[in-house]
């Protein structure tokens, strides 16, 4: 009998991940972190500020909260307008880029990192995510690694989106499926009739 194929955790551990140039920004990050959490929450400016310190492409008007968790700030692009709500996790391993007007609800996890299942040693993947402008990722909402959400796009609160979302599509569920499709209306006061 043929013996079965075991994990090899060592050979896991033992394989560098990062480039000495990204783990020495892990340690000064470490510290920018503190610059981040402990500001005041009205401090949007000073969040902004920190994040592109980091290496961050953060546009204008955006609006990140002090519990917000930004793993690798240098792996991450943000568009105007764009909100990144309380107790929002962002494990960005991989590039992940918000549009223009994106909304990321509170405790939503944006997760670019992973391992290939297949291999004994587990090699870590960094697939990027991105969402396009004008989507929505509603409360406790998880987006994987690799997944790109269409523009107006809408992930419903604690669905699980594992494959790219289409444009304007509302998503719910576990996994997430199509359930609409996401219209605007005119604003309250211009609507006729």
């Amino acid at each position: 009998m043929e013996k079965p194929i075991e994990l090899n955790i060592a050979e896991n551990r033992r394989v560098q991940k990062y480039t000495t140039g990204e783990l020495l920004r892990r340690v000064f990050w470490t510290f920018g972190q503190l610059l981040f959490r402990f500001s005041p929450r009205p401090c949007f400016g000073w969040r902004r500020f920190v994040l592109r310190c980091f290496g961050a492409t953060v546009g204008k008007h955006v609006n990140t909260y002090p519990s917000t968790r930004i793993y690798f700030p240098w792996n991450l692009t943000v568009g105007d307008w764009s909100a990144i709500g309380e107790d929002v996790l962002i494990y960005n391993l991989g590039l992940v880029t918000l549009g223009e007007k994106v909304t990321i609800s509170h405790r939503a996890h944006l997760c670019a990192g992973t391992h290939d299942y297949t291999q004994p040693d587990l090699p870590l993947l960094k697939p990027p995510i991105e969402i396009k402008d004008q989507a929505w990722i509603c409360a406790d909402a998880f987006v994987g690694p690799g997944v790109t959400l269409g523009g107006g796009a809408v992930v419903g609160a604690r669905a699980v989106v594992m494959k790219n979302v289409e444009p304007w599509a509302v998503m719910a569920g576990n996994p997430a499926r199509e359930i609409n499709k996401r219209t605007l209306s005119a604003p309250v006061g211009e609507r006729v009739g």
